[in-house]
């Protein structure tokens, strides 16, 4: 995990995460916790680490320079409860799930079971319902578990690996991102067992997505890379094929751009835009490669962006707008990236404006993503006269 991405996960500047790694710091116990609980690690396993033995006393100092030490604080609380929507036994139920293999005790779950199940968790994702979508997962994957026991072959597998990349898509976004990569290694394996080519990319998407979020983006962007390289030697014959290659390039460009590869980052969604320019701007019935032109432009908001282009980002937005997006998600997460490239140009007031349209049409998309409640947070300590921003912050909760 690179330092920065540790230090907007708990809530500190890079510079702080990096005096915590060389020793530096390693007083503030609250920031010892909060990285070991950000990164898997018992947080007397990393005071050991750094050589602290015992906590040292509290010392009150009341300067601006203490004042500007207690605001990260402030701020990692806040994302201590990015996930008050989100019943923390529910979240126990996937953690239950993905420590073990789950099977249903009940009768036989057939593909079409399967796929019921699949297409209700889909369609709680898709609203942005993350309670309801939680509270499912550990049945749908003992669902498509049983399934593929039953009957192994290309499509049980396939939709068992489909069904752990749903819950590595959505453990992500939650910001859980060891539970995510738990999930995303099993899609992968069972990817692979299935041998079918666009869920072995489409896994390989996913683990490609949770290993950026970790500050793996090199290792990230090979594996995808690699997954739609042979995505493309199928020849692209069908829509399918050729969305899963746009949407892979797409996920390959903004790893690129995260790791401050412009060159290949800008090449990278040139390519996209021509395989989405190839195939129908709506596949029926496959939600799960579906990309459109607009899709493909709001990936373009997201690489600009991330190599800190505001003006580019926004400009590539000139032409959106939420009807461009059919579910909730999409155009709460369009809201979410225009508030991003809002504030990166210094603009608080469109940045609530942003999160307000984004609250409006996918509340969870702003209230559970720790990095929107980071942003909210910053906006009301910063910019506490900006227009709206009072009303942000009693929405979003923080």
């Amino acid at each position: 995990m690179r330092q920065a991405d540790l230090g907007l996960l708990i809530g500190y500047s890079q510079s702080a995460v990096s005096r915590l790694e060389t020793g530096q710091g390693k007083d503030d116990l609250a920031k010892l916790r909060a990285a070991a609980v950000a990164v898997g690690m018992p947080p007397r396993v990393l005071a050991a680490v750094l050589g602290v033995t015992e906590p040292l006393p509290a010392r009150v100092v009341v300067t601006a320079e203490r004042r500007d030490e207690e605001e990260p604080m402030r701020r990692r609380s806040l994302l201590a409860g990015s996930l008050a929507a989100v019943p923390g036994a529910l979240l126990v139920g996937v953690d239950n799930a993905l420590a073990t293999i789950p099977t249903t005790t009940g009768g036989p779950a057939g593909s079409v079971d399967v796929l019921q199940w699949l297409g209700r968790a889909r369609a709680s994702y898709d609203a942005g319902d993350h309670a309801r979508l939680i509270a499912a997962m550990p049945d749908l994957l003992a669902t498509a578990h049983t399934a593929a026991q039953e009957a192994v072959d290309e499509g049980a597998l396939s939709r068992l690996a489909a069904c752990y990349d749903l819950c590595a898509q959505t453990m992500s976004k939650l910001g859980r991102y060891s539970a995510a990569r738990s999930a995303a290694d099993r899609a992968t394996v069972y990817a692979h067992q299935s041998g079918a080519p666009l869920a072995q990319a489409a896994s390989a998407r996913m683990l490609g997505i949770v290993l950026r979020h970790q500050g793996q983006g090199a290792i990230a962007q090979r594996i995808t890379l690699e997954a739609a390289a042979r995505v493309e030697r199928t020849g692209l014959r069908t829509p399918e094929q050729a969305a899963t290659y746009a949407q892979m390039l797409c996920t390959c460009a903004y790893t690129a751009a995260g790791s401050e590869d412009r060159g290949t980052a800008l090449e990278l969604m040139r390519d996209a835009r021509r395989a989405a320019a190839r195939i129908p701007e709506r596949l029926a019935g496959n939600d799960a490669v579906k990309i459109t032109s607009a899709s493909v432009t709001l990936y373009e908001v997201g690489v600009h962006w991330a190599l800190g282009d505001a003006g580019a980002a926004v400009h590539a937005s000139r032409d959106l707008t939420s009807r461009h997006f059919d579910t909730p998600e999409r155009r709460g997460r369009f809201h979410t990236d225009m508030a991003r490239s809002w504030w990166l140009w210094g603009k608080p007031d469109q940045t609530v404006a942003a999160l307000m349209e984004a609250l409006r049409e996918a509340p969870a998309e702003v209230r559970n993503r720790p990095s929107m409640r980071a942003l909210t947070h910053d906006l009301a300590q910063r910019h506490p006269r900006a227009v709206g921003v009072k009303e942000l912050v009693r929405a979003v909760g923080v």
